[in-house]
C-alpha cells in the first residue's frame, strides 16, 4: 500500500499563509501523496493560482465543537476504549490545567474527530504552526499510534508557553522552523539536543520573474510624480504600520511621496483614523488584501518597500517576513527594522536599510535618504534582488522537507508492520 502523508494546517486556504500552499505544492511535484487537514474554513475572498494547482484532498476538522457535536460524539465513542486513550486524557487535562481556555478544549474535539476519521493509509501527521494545530496533532498522533513532525514559523513560537514547545519537542519526531533567529530559542528547549533544523522558506523564483529592468528614477520632486512607497502586511500589532504612518507625517514636505498598503487586518480602521488624525490620508491608498499577481505588480511598479516590524505586546513578532523576500526579488530597495531574524535578511547597508522598531525618526530619515538619493536606491534593490535569488532557495527549502518527510513516513511504516 502506498502511504499518504496528512499536512494539518490552521485554514485552507489563506492568502496570509501561501507560502504553505507553495510548500504542498512543491511536495507534491516531488512525488508526494498528501492529504490536507484544516481546522478552520477559509474567509478570504481571494485565492492564491497556487491553490488551484494543488490535487490533495482537504478534510475541515469542527471549527467549533458546539457546530459538529454528533461528528465529535462519534469521535469519543470510537476511541474512548482504546489502549491510547487513557494516556493520552490524561495528557490533556495536565495541559488544561496549565492553560484553562475554550481553545484547549476545542483543541482535544479536533484531535478525536482527526484521529477517528483518518484514513489508514495515512502513517504520518505533519502540522504548521507549534500553537494550536501542533496540539490537534500530537493528541492525535498519539491516539492512533503516528508519528508527527512540525513546522513552527513566528506568532506560533512566540506566544505559546515555554512548558508547551518543551513538551512537544519531545514528543515529535523533528522541528523545522524558518530562521536561525527562532532555531536558537527552540533548540534552548529541546532537551534531545538534536530535533531542531533550519529550513528557510526561500523565495519560488517560478512565481516571482527577474526584477524589470527599468525601475523609476522618482525622487519625490514631482507632485504630480510622487515616490511610490509600498508596505505589504495585514494590520496587525507586529507589523508596525502605526509607525510608519508615523514616519511618513516626518518626511520633509519638499519629497512627495503615496503610500501604497496592501493587507487585511484587524487593525484597519484605527489606522485609517490614525492616517486621517496626523493629516496624511489623502497620500494614503488603502488596498485591502489582494491576489499575489496584483501583489506582484504592485512590487514591480513600485519606488520603496517598507516594513516596521516591531514585538507586540503578547510577544507574537515576525520571523522571517515572505514580504521582503518578495519584494527584494523584484528589485525593490527594502527598509525594515531589526528585528527577530530580518537581519538575516537584509544586511544593513549592502542589500537593504534597517533600523530600530518603534523609532519613527529614524524609519523617517531612512525613507528620505532613499527618496532622493536614487542611485543608493536602485543599488540597494539590485543587491538585494541578487543575495535572495542566490541565498534564499525555495527548492533547496523544499527538497529539504521532502527528505525529512519521506524519512519520516518509512519509519512509520516500518514501525506500524
Amino acid at each position: 500500500m502506498t502511504h499518504r502523508t496528512a499536512i494539518v494546517v490552521k485554514g485552507y486556504p489563506r492568502l496570509s499563509e501561501t507560502f504553505i500552499a507553495q510548500e504542498i505544492r512543491g511536495l507534491e511535484e516531488r512525488g508526494m501523496d498528501i492529504a490536507i487537514i484544516s481546522l478552520r474554513h477559509p474567509t478570504d475572498g481571494h485565492t492564491h493560482p497556487v491553490h488551484a494547482e494543488i490535487t490533495a484532498p482537504v478534510h475541515y476538522l469542527p471549527e467549533y465543537l458546539y457546530q459538529e457535536p454528533r461528528r465529535v460524539w462519534r469521535a469519543w465513542r470510537a476511541l474512548k476504549k482504546t489502549a491510547a486513550y487513557k494516556n493520552v486524557l490524561h495528557t490533556w487535562l495536565r495541559d488544561l490545567i496549565r492553560d484553562r481556555t475554550p481553545n484547549r478544549v476545542r483543541r482535544f474535539g479536533q484531535a478525536l474527530v482527526l484521529a477517528h476519521e483518518l484514513a489508514p493509509d495515512i502513517r504520518h501527521i505533519h502540522v504548521h504552526f507549534l500553537h494550536t494545530p501542533a496540539s490537534v496533532a500530537r493528541y492525535a498522533a498519539a491516539l492512533t499510534d503516528r508519528s508527527w513532525t512540525v513546522s513552527a514559523h513566528a506568532k506560533d513560537i512566540w506566544t505559546t508557553p515555554e512548558w508547551d514547545k518543551r513538551e512537544k519537542l519531545a514528543d515529535a519526531d523533528w522541528l523545522v522552523t524558518c530562521s536561525a533567529y527562532a532555531k536558537q530559542h527552540l533548540e534552548s528547549l529541546d532537551d534531545s539536543n538534536c530535533k531542531v533544523e533550519l529550513v528557510y522558506h526561500g523565495l519560488d523564483g517560478k512565481r516571482f520573474p527577474a526584477a524589470p529592468t527599468n525601475k523609476s528614477s522618482r525622487d519625490g520632486s514631482d507632485p504630480n510624480d510622487p515616490l511610490r512607497i509600498l508596505c505589504v502586511g495585514r494590520a496587525v500589532e507586529k507589523k508596525g504600520h502605526d509607525i510608519l504612518l508615523e514616519a511618513l507625517a516626518r518626511i520633509p514636505f519638499s519629497i512627495n511621496w503615496q503610500l501604497w498598503h496592501i493587507g487585511g487586518g484587524e487593525l484597519q480602521d484605527r489606522l485609517r483614523q490614525q492616517a486621517e488624525n496626523i493629516g496624511i490620508s489623502n497620500r494614503v491608498i488603502w488596498r485591502g488584501a489582494l491576489p499575489q499577481d496584483e501583489v506582484r505588480e504592485n512590487y514591480r511598479n513600485a519606488d520603496l518597500f517598507v516594513l516596521a516590524s516591531r514585538i507586540g505586546n503578547d510577544g507574537d513578532r515576525d520571523g522571517l517576513p515572505n514580504v521582503l523576500m518578495e519584494a527584494q526579488s523584484q528589485g525593490l530597495a527594502c527598509i525594515s527594522t531589526n528585528v527577530s531574524a530580518i537581519p538575516e535578511l537584509i544586511i544593513d547597508g549592502e542589500t537593504g536599510v534597517l533600523v530600530p522598531p518603534e523609532d519613527p525618526d529614524s524609519m523617517a530619515a531612512a525613507i528620505a535618504d532613499l527618496a532622493v538619493n536614487v542611485e543608493r536606491r536602485l543599488s540597494l534593490g539590485k543587491r538585494g534582488d541578487a543575495r535572495v535569488r542566490a541565498d534564499f532557495s525555495f527548492d533547496a527549502g523544499v527538497d529539504r522537507i521532502a527528505e525529512k518527510l519521506g524519512a519520516a513516513s518509512t519509519v512509520s511504516e516500518r514501525n506500524a508492520a
